[in-house]
């Protein structure tokens, strides 16, 4: 009964065209990431964007690039968020962001200048500062991915003939 179930499921899934959704190229030939090779959020976002888009070439200089991705700002904070009754920090809230666009170095924006900000929040215990530590690093790292997925969406939607010139 069960298989039965299945089978027509997956007969009907497929008969009606439904299909899983695969990795979507950007529309680019090549591109250029003008972010320092030091750049931890840099080599994240070089690394998927060779994984997501294995046409697009990453070059090394902006003058062979059909699009520039250019960093506008980078930053992270710290903000307490609650005390306890002793005074002490009970919660922190964690941002990373990012400002970006991408252009064709000559004037015509692809995605127009854009800041995208992640936050989480964090527990804090002053017994626990080391483990309390570690977990703020993994969330940073979770934040970058988090970062490096949301510019991946953006240029793969960039429309490089609709184009406008910056006014």
């Amino acid at each position: 009964m069960l298989r039965a179930a299945v089978l027509g499921a997956a007969l009907g899934l497929s008969a009606c065209g439904f299909q899983l959704r695969g990795p979507r190229p950007m529309p680019f030939d090549s591109l250029h990431v003008a972010m320092p090779e030091a750049s931890e959020l840099g080599a994240a976002l070089k690394r998927n964007i060779r994984a997501a888009s294995p046409a697009t070439r990453l070059v090394d200089t902006p003058q062979e690039a059909q699009a520039v991705l250019t960093p506008l700002a980078e930053g992270r904070d710290k903000v307490i968020l609650s005390l306890n009754a002793a005074g002490r920090v009970r919660e922190y809230q964690l941002k990373q962001r990012f400002g970006f666009k991408v252009h064709d170095g000559k004037g015509t924006d692809f995605v127009a200048p854009a800041e995208i900000t992640v936050v989480r929040d964090i527990t804090f215990n002053d017994a626990d500062v080391l483990a309390k530590e570690a977990e703020e690093a993994l969330i940073y790292r979770d934040m970058q991915q988090d970062l490096v997925q949301q510019i991946l969406r953006r240029l793969q939607a960039a429309k490089i003939g609709t184009a406008a010139p910056k006014s």
